[in-house]
This record gives C-alpha cells, structure tokens and sequence, in this order.
C-alpha cells in the first residue's frame, strides 16, 4: 500500500500536484505557479496509488516518471490539466483524460541538441572501441590492437528509425562523418527525408542494409519490442544499436541473445527495458545485458544538459499556469480531441 502521507488541503488556492521529480527541489516550478495563484504540492510517487489520495482536489498534474492512468484519473474532481516534463506521454492515460475534459500537455524541443549528441556520442564510442581500449590502457596493455576490429566509419550505413526533430538533428550530425544515412518513418513526408538527404526505405530493408542501426522511436503500442528476435537476425553481423528512444522498443533478452551469440557487435542504450526511473526497486542483476562489456547504458541521461532541464521545468510548469489562468498553452497532446467531444 502507499507510505504518502495522509493528504489534507491547506488552502482554497488551485492545488498544482507534482506527482514526482528527480530535480532536486521544485523552486523553479513554484515560483512559476505560485504567481499564478496556485499552490504546490510535490510528491515522490512511485504508484498509482500514491495519487489516489490527491487526485481529487488537484487543479493540476505534473509528472516526471510516475504513471497517471486511468485509476488516477477517474479520482479526478478538478483537474484541468495534465503536464507531462518531456515530449513522451505513454505514462499518461490521455484517452481517459480526454474523457474527462483533461487537457494533456507536454514539453518539445527542448532536448533535441542533447539527445541527438548523445545518440552519436554512444555510437561513435562503440563504433572506435573506446570501451575496449580504456580497459586495456587501465591494465596496463598499450596496443592498438586491444579494439581490433575498428572499421573506417565513413562509406558505411546508418539506418535511423524515426526522423522526428531528433532524428533529424541525428542524421546531420552523422553525415558529417561520412556514412551513408538511411531512414524508417511510415509518418515522414518523401520531400522532408529527401531534403535531409535521405532514403526513407522499409523496416526490413533498413535492418538489412545499416551497419549501425540508430533508435529514436516513440512508445506506442506498435512499437513495443520494435526489435526482437526476428529483427536481430535479419540485421548485418557485427552491426551495431544504439537506443536513445523509449527503453521498451527494444527487447532486451533478444538483445542480450543476439550480443551473446556474436551476430551483433555492440549495444548503447540510453534506458534498458525495464526503465529503472519508474520503479520503485531497480537492481542492474535484473538485466543480464548489464553483465556484457559490449553494452554502454547511460541512465536516461541523453536529454540531460543543465540548460535543458531548466527549460523542461520552466515549459512543464508555464504549461499549467496558463491554463490555470485562461491562457492558451503552447504544446496540447489532447487539444484537438477535446475539441471535438460533445460538451
């Protein structure tokens, strides 16, 4: 059951809840919100269930890993809105929201540059065998063939699954060593991939033609376990995966499979599977890929920069005060939606 203490309003104020955070403090969203006339109450949530209390004298939601879905949401008596700190919302049931006349909000563009650096900062340090060498050089070994076999990056394949606004900040930065980019995006207009200089080509061709297959794709439904077993072994031996997209598009235990048999060479992942931020107990002896010295995870990281946490803070809470206070916000998940349910 949930150890949040019992909730009891403190004032008649707009209560904004910020369900979780790993910011440190929230003064930068209560400065923002207590201007606006609310009040914030900040949790650590691990569970729905630590919602439950809540839920129905909030004004507002805002979370960072926990889960608003729909037991929460039902609970709701007041909420107007629903702001999620980034651009993914599959931890947001948005249909039950919608349903409830919930407006549901995210935060874009502000870690494009950071997620894009880090995608090619993973596969550049797998690709020239960073990994293997700084082993060997902390061993004592002082030979260039410790990496043995590196390959000449440029006139090589990259397939990249997703060209949204990373993806396509992905592709430029990897054009600029020479290979050759290849994109999957069954949504991306021909026009748009054609002016990046890409081929857009099926799932198929993609894992069949790229050496280095790079990861950004959204969580939905259709893209859980995106890569599985079938995928690895129609990829090109040696090729290497990178993910700095959800952790559940991948699944892990093919990938340990083909890692392990010697099909693929290496993996970056910026979030395993299990995504340990949202669990209330995470070990790295859950995840066998954590065992492997070809595997490089980086703990969700790949959006980090100081200047783009302020600015996720800053949109997820300007979000909330507009709404609050009868503005228009500046990025809807659900506008639309809600526009066309009859009142």
């Amino acid at each position: 059951m949930s150890d949040q203490p019992t909730f009891v309003p403190r004032t008649d104020r707009p209560m904004v809840v910020i369900a979780d955070y790993d910011f440190g403090n929230v003064d930068v969203e209560t400065e923002i919100l207590e201007a606006a006339g609310a009040e914030v109450i900040a949790l650590q949530a691990k569970s729905e269930e630590d919602l439950f209390e809540v839920a129905p004298h909030c004004a507002a939601m805002m979370n960072q890993y926990a889960k608003v879905g729909q037991q929460t949401i039902t609970r709701m008596e007041r909420c107007e809105v629903i702001a999620r700190y980034g651009v993914g919302v599959d931890i947001v049931d948005v249909g039950t929201a919608t349903e409830r006349g919930i407006l549901v909000t995210n935060v874009q563009n502000y870690c494009t540059e950071e997620v894009a650096d880090h995608a090619i900062s993973l596969w550049l340090t797998l690709a020239r065998k960073l990994p293997d060498y700084d082993r060997a050089t902390h061993a004592g070994i002082w030979q260039w063939q410790s990496g043995q076999p590196v390959f000449r990056l440029r006139g090589r394949t990259m397939g990249v699954v997703s060209l949204g606004k990373i993806g396509q900040a992905i592709v430029t930065r990897a054009q600029s060593f020479g290979v050759n980019v290849i994109a999957y995006d069954p949504f991306l207009p021909a026009n748009v991939a054609a002016s990046l200089g890409v081929e857009l080509v099926s799932k198929a061709d993609l894992l069949a033609r790229s050496d280095y297959v790079l990861m950004q794709a959204p969580m939905t439904p259709d893209t859980h376990h995106f890569l599985s077993d079938a995928e690895f072994a129609s990829m090109k031996s040696g090729a290497i995966l990178v993910n700095t997209g959800r952790g559940p598009t991948v699944d892990n235990k093919a990938l340990y499979r083909a890692l392990t048999n010697g099909h693929l060479a290496a993996a970056g992942l910026d979030d395993p599977e299990e995504e340990p931020a949202k669990r209330a107990n995470w070990s790295p002896d859950d995840n066998p890929l954590f065992a492997l010295p070809n595997v490089l995870v980086t703990p969700h990281a790949a959006y980090y920069s100081e200047e783009s946490i302020r600015a996720a803070r800053v949109t997820a809470a300007t979000q909330v005060a507009k709404v609050l206070t009868g503005q228009k916000p500046d990025y809807t998940v659900n506008a639309e939606a809600l526009a066309a349910t009859p009142a």
